[in-house]
């Protein structure tokens, strides 16, 4: 039997969600899967620096983590970051020593500084990395990578452009779990009213922004059934029940946490208003649901947005006082929202877990 290493960390639900969607599909063709959290199981300082510095910055300090992303968007970051994984490294190296993969899935960028050292120290395994943005940042190149898995052609230019054989660059797409690959043909039946349903989704972090946006959505006068996901900020869950625990006219709204249908959720949905997490993005496309962006974490965030906005993908929106307006001309005028999920379509059949698969069966074999 095949096996694989899948190395991910916690800076953001999506490293791990990439990592749990691809290793199913791995398992599927046969594969040992061996999932390993490189900090976590390395070293605690690393692990605090990195993951909770990652989530009281990106939540309570966004300018901040934003500077320090544009910053650290240099090549010099890579040798700093050697020197920093320095004992990481031998642990993993210790650790792939132990577990003998056929080859090595990474979807977090600081296993790309780490993997790329161990080849050119000798390694002689095949590794493949999963950009989990549209745009990579600089921690994610390094030429002694086997293979890239990018979002989009964009990306892939963007790879080559910094210097990364496009040969080894391959658009499948950011794993997603199965489901958001399924169609439920009998939603449709269900959806026999005239509201116009809305996703609103937090992130699995839960920001509280989202409340300023459900606050102007429920002003509007359209008929909206609105179905708000707040991640795991319980807080904010309780404070939007306790908030809006009465009838609003023209308005059903569905207040969740934590949930595990967003393939449904999505699914039923008309558009989605969400923050551009790049998985969620990713889910979202391949549901071919149009996106209004009424924020973004500075950094991979908002290079998202940029992608997303110029191939007509997404909708920006700079202004909260403007969600309305837009929300309005996308219900009057249906052709707009049927081109966004057009370009939506074009995009989502270039992915494939398949692919990724295969392309892991080729580098073994090589």
């Amino acid at each position: 039997m095949k096996k694989i290493l899948i190395l991910t960390t916690s800076t953001g639900e999506g490293h791990n969600q990439a990592a749990k969607s691809i290793s199913t599909t791995f398992e599927k063709s046969g594969y040992e899967i061996i999932t390993h959290d490189f900090l976590k199981n390395n070293s605690k300082l690393l692990t605090k620096l990195f993951v909770t510095g990652y989530e009281i910055s990106a939540s309570f300090f966004p300018k901040t983590y934003g500077f320090a992303y544009k910053l650290t968007d240099t090549f010099i970051t890579n040798k700093l970051l050697s020197i920093v994984f320095s004992f990481t490294k031998r642990k993993i190296l210790k650790f792939i020593n132990e577990t003998k993969p056929n080859i090595i899935l990474v979807t977090h960028p600081f296993a790309v500084n780490i993997m790329g050292a161990l080849k050119r120290k000798g390694l002689n395994i095949p590794v493949i990395v999963i950009v989990t943005d549209f745009k990579a940042h600089s921690t994610y190149i390094d030429k002694s990578i086997d293979a890239y898995i990018t979002a989009s052609e964009n990306t892939k230019t963007d790879l080559s452009l910094r210097g990364i054989d496009s040969r080894r660059i391959f658009s499948y797409g950011i794993p997603v779990k199965d489901e958001f690959f399924d169609t439920n043909f009998n939603l449709d039946s269900t959806k026999n009213d005239d509201y116009f349903n809305i996703l609103l989704m937090s992130g699995s972090m839960g920001l509280k922004n989202i409340s300023y946006v459900l606050k102007e959505l429920l002003n509007n006068s359209n008929k909206l059934r609105i179905t708000v996901v707040c991640g795991k900020n319980e807080k904010l869950k309780e404070k939007l029940l306790k908030e809006y625990n009465h009838n609003i006219k023209n308005k059903k709204l569905h207040i969740l946490g934590f949930c595990k249908d967003i393939d449904f959720l999505m699914e039923y949905s008309d558009i989605i208003i969400s923050k551009p997490g790049g998985l969620t993005v990713s889910e979202a496309i391949i549901k071919n649901l149009p996106l209004l962006i009424p924020f973004a974490i500075p950094g991979q965030e908002t290079q998202n947005v940029d992608f997303l906005t110029n191939n007509g993908y997404a909708v920006y929106i700079d202004n909260l006082l403007e969600l309305n307006l837009i929300v309005d001309k996308l219900i009057s005028n249906p052709k707009e929202l049927e081109k966004m999920k057009a370009n939506l379509s074009n995009l989502s059949s270039l992915y494939s877990k398949e692919k990724i698969v295969k392309l892991a069966d080729r580098l073994i074999s090589n």
